[in-house]
This record gives C-alpha cells, sequence and structure tokens, in this order.
C-alpha cells in the first residue's frame, strides 16, 4: 500500500514538473522569437540579431534587391520599439539591388536594375570592424570602406553601413535586402 501511495506521489511530482517545464519552454520560445523578429517589410521580417561567428562568404552569393531602409544605426534599430522602413524606390522600372560574385569576391551596386555600375573587389573578414570598433561580420572595399553584415540566409540580408549614398543623406543606415535570385 504504502508503494502505491509513493508511486501515485511521485507521478503527481513529476507530471507538474513536466508541466512547469513546458510552460517555460513555451513562453522562452515567445521572447526568444520576440528578440529575433522584429518588424515586417512587405511581409519580410527585419532579423534585430546578429549574426554570431563567421559568415560562411557563399551566403552572400547572388542577386539581392534593397526593399527597407532604416533610419539609423543597428543599435538604435534593436532598441527601437516600433521601427518602421523609410525605404521608398524612385525606380519606375526595375529595382536597386546589389549583385554579389562570392567566388571571385566581387559585388556592383545597381541602381534601378540597370547595368552601369561597375564591379568593385571586396573582402570579408570576421573581426574588430574599424568603423564600429565590434567584433562582427564586415565587408571591406575601395581599402578603407566598409559594410557591416548583421545577418544572412537563404531569403534576406540586413546590412549596415552606407550602402546607398542617396538614402545616407538622409540618414539610412541599416537596409534589408530581399534574395532575388
Amino acid at each position: 500500500m504504502k508503494k502505491m501511495i509513493f508511486l501515485a506521489s511521485a507521478v503527481l511530482v513529476l507530471n507538474s514538473c513536466v508541466v512547469r517545464t513546458a510552460t517555460k519552454v513555451v513562453s522562452g520560445a515567445v521572447n526568444i522569437g520576440y528578440k529575433a523578429v522584429k518588424g515586417t517589410v512587405n511581409g519580410i521580417s527585419w532579423a534585430v540579431s546578429k549574426a554570431k561567428g563567421k559568415i560562411d562568404e557563399d551566403r552572400l552569393d547572388g542577386t539581392w534587391k534593397v526593399v527597407g531602409a532604416y533610419k539609423g544605426s543597428f543599435e538604435d534599430f534593436t532598441k527601437d520599439q516600433n521601427p518602421e522602413s523609410t525605404f521608398s524606390s524612385d525606380c519606375t522600372e526595375g529595382f536597386d539591388q546589389m549583385i554579389f560574385k562570392a567566388k571571385k569576391s566581387k559585388f556592383k551596386p545597381v541602381h534601378c536594375s540597370s547595368d552601369k555600375e561597375d564591379w568593385v573587389k571586396y573582402s570579408l573578414e570576421f573581426g574588430k570592424n574599424p568603423i564600429t570598433k565590434e567584433k562582427e561580420n564586415y565587408i571591406e572595399y575601395n581599402s578603407n570602406n566598409y559594410i557591416s553584415v548583421i545577418d544572412v540566409n537563404n531569403k534576406t540580408m540586413v546590412l549596415e553601413g552606407n550602402l546607398m549614398p542617396k538614402l545616407a543623406f538622409s540618414g539610412a543606415k541599416l537596409y534589408l535586402l530581399e534574395k532575388v535570385k
């Protein structure tokens, strides 16, 4: 009889522990989800967490369409409770884009889908960025120009820096790009 009572007590205690742990996991996942994504632009989520560790250069490869711009730095963005994209394209045909050829370490910023721009050699580094003084992934080009690579996946890329001079004059520093091909 004592064994039955002991087993019943043990089952109740373990069951309540499992329920409590599951509740913590679910609430933890909700918190992580909130921190990992903040705001959307045309249905595309802005990632707010920086990549941890070195980004593989092959992930940059392809054509990236600029779909969003944020007035301010990445630090400003992470503190903003309601970030808004200030990007509006002045292209009547085509779109602003960046084309990366990772195997040749070249990229080309293209305005309104015209191919008039020149290819620029770059190197993707992971270390202390000379501009931000933080350890991060960054692109160095033309010997002293830098663009921080906040994060990149198979659908989106977030870059910080002087990516589009025409928008930089209005304060835009953070850019959301969507993979085209």
